[in-house]
């Protein structure tokens, strides 16, 4: 067979996919499955409700704003947007801690905005996903206010205990050691019920008592009462956390162990977290909120309303989530190695391979994969991979099988902006100092939506916006994006277009390895069909790869179908 070569001349790091004819030889290829479900192939795409589009003009984006642009959204090819949380809430941490998991957060509009949201939205055949925050509730809510008066049936929905007593000062302390995600003890003294209630977030967090079944109760009437209300499903928030190991015979929690990580003290990551995450009943509690999924629409009819879970965690526990033999979990435990695996091994192709061996070597059988690379916990994905990495990041999202997950405005190739300490809003940051904040802060992604080159970027006509814009929304915005002849927002559209039309794509077969050092190829086939052969140079210079180096039986020739946007070649050419 003649050599199939690839050239790559330009300096910068970008990547392709190519097309090869119907392969007729004896290679082995998938055969088409039966139907997918609507979630196994979809785009999912992240809004951050505070930062999509202001209608009002406050700074602060809402569900009005939201509802403006679904057709937006619509011309992406969404299929699902997921909505960070835009219930009542004090906004210590921005709609994570709830006061009222029953109400829209005045800020963000009313009961009837929402069903105006979700009307239009399915005239449009798109489908909304609200995030679900189990573990916590708000210390302004009225539960909490119960649970501190222990009022009856309220008494034990959190995590109360008494403390210890130094046997040395005779003072009373936390009950144990256990740290919060936003540094320093997760433990807080209430005066008026003279316990300590446990918190893994912010003080004001406070973590609900699931060993309670007036709580797990509960949790799932939330559910139930959105899911009445027309969504899609949900997007599970934290949930690893969702117990803690259960006091020993004594009463008393154990410490955690030092982890050897870090020497700050005050952070998370000083200690293990084997006493706090990851525990076996949290699975469960997954199994129970898929019953509430399966039994509303068994009830009601209509499409299948799924369940997302968030989870940072080791594969072996991650892939629990899915189910098991006789029991149905999350339809998609999310897949983070994409963001995970080259922050703590670097940026390469090497990397990248390990991140997907860690989801694809893992998958049970049978069940769907997914592919994320950004989301407003983390720097944005063009500032991590950098920007000449965004298309080739993105392409790899969509060539991949399952579902794809976009954060808002990496379409667009959007860069973190630059936030002061004045500026900064986040408690992960401004629960540390003026020297350190930056190392915490999850600011920088949550900046205002770039719709135009104008005023607060088409964001909003306010004087001030919640956070300030990124420097570079001249030119990294809708407006400019949708005019160029080439661009990250129409290399996107292109991508999902071609996802939601390959056979290839929906149901083909997947290899997948690292040619060259630096350079990662996809290979994605079905017999009959055409194949498609995504290459990535992760490195920061041009290389020329030989691709029967990765696979013996390409064709000869193979057509360009989509580009990175550094590259020189044009659609249609052929090597």
């Amino acid at each position: 067979m003649q050599r199939t070569r690839l050239n790559i001349f330009s300096t910068l790091v970008w990547g392709l996919l190519l097309l090869a004819q119907p392969n007729w030889t004896c290679e082995t290829t998938g055969t088409v499955s039966a139907s997918k479900d609507w979630w196994q192939t979809a785009q999912f795409y992240q809004i951050y409700p505070r930062s999509f589009m202001d209608s009002d003009g406050d700074g602060i984006g809402d569900l009005n704003g939201i509802t403006s642009k679904l057709e937006y959204l619509k011309d992406l090819g969404v299929t699902a947007a997921w909505l960070s949380p835009i219930f009542t809430s004090p906004m210590v941490d921005f709609g994570y801690d709830i006061s009222d998991f029953f109400d829209i957060q005045p800020e963000y509009g009313t009961l009837d905005d929402f069903r105006a949201l979700i009307k239009r939205a399915k005239e449009l055949d798109l489908k909304i996903i609200l995030d679900f925050v189990p573990n916590h509730s708000s210390n302004e809510s009225v539960w909490f206010q119960k649970s501190v008066n222990r009022e009856k049936g309220y008494e034990d929905y959190y995590v109360w205990h008494d403390g210890k007593v130094n046997a040395v000062t005779g003072e009373r302390e936390p009950p144990s050691n256990w740290l919060q995600a936003f540094r320093g003890s997760a433990w807080e003294w209430n005066e008026v019920r003279q316990q300590y209630y446990l918190h893994q977030f912010a003080v004001q967090q406070a973590d609900l008592n699931y060993r309670n079944p007036l709580v797990v109760e509960q949790m799932k009437r939330v559910l139930r009462y959105w899911l009445d209300l027309g969504v899609a499903g949900f997007r599970c928030d934290a949930v690893p956390v969702l117990f803690e190991v259960e006091p020993d015979e004594n009463g008393q929690y154990a410490d955690e162990e030092v982890s050897g990580l870090t020497d700050d003290t005050d952070a998370r990551n000083y200690l293990k977290s084997e006493l706090l995450e990851n525990r076996p009943e949290t699975i469960d509690m997954a199994y129970q909120w898929r019953v509430v999924m399966d039994d509303y629409q068994r009830i009601h009819g209509g499409d299948t309303r799924v369940l997302l879970i968030e989870t940072y965690a080791p594969p072996a526990y991650t892939m629990q989530f899915y189910g098991n033999r006789s029991t149905e979990g999350a339809h998609l435990p999310f897949n983070f190695n994409l963001i995970t695996v080259p922050a703590s091994e670097g940026f390469s192709a090497s990397s990248v391979k390990t991140a997907v061996d860690n989801w694809m070597n893992n998958l049970p059988a049978g069940r769907t994969a997914n592919w994320v690379i950004g989301n407003h916990d983390q720097r944005r994905a063009a500032s991590r991979y950098g920007t000449a990495n965004a298309d080739a990041m993105t392409m790899l999202v969509m060539i991949m099988p399952g579902a794809s997950v976009t954060y808002q405005g990496e379409e667009l190739g959007m860069t973190d902006g630059e936030i002061s300490w004045e500026d900064t809003q986040d408690p992960a940051a401004c629960n540390s100092n003026q020297d350190i904040y930056e190392q915490f802060t999850r600011d920088p992604s949550r900046t205002p939506f770039q719709w135009s080159s104008g005023t607060n970027a088409g964001f909003s006509t306010a004087a001030k916006t919640w956070l300030p814009l990124a420097a570079d929304y001249k030119t990294v915005n809708v407006e400019t994006e949708a005019a160029a002849q080439r661009s990250h927002l129409q290399i996107y559209k292109s991508l999902v277009a071609l996802r939601k039309s390959s056979s290839t794509l929906q149901n083909g077969s997947t290899k997948y390895g690292i040619i060259s050092d630096n350079v990662f190829v996809v290979k994605r086939y079905i017999s009959g069909s055409e194949s498609l052969v995504y290459v990535a140079n992760f490195a920061a210079k041009g290389v020329t790869v030989n691709l029967t180096d990765f696979d013996k039986n390409l064709p000869t020739h193979l057509t360009l179908v989509i580009r990175s946007l550094q590259s020189a070649k044009a659609e249609g050419y052929e090597n």
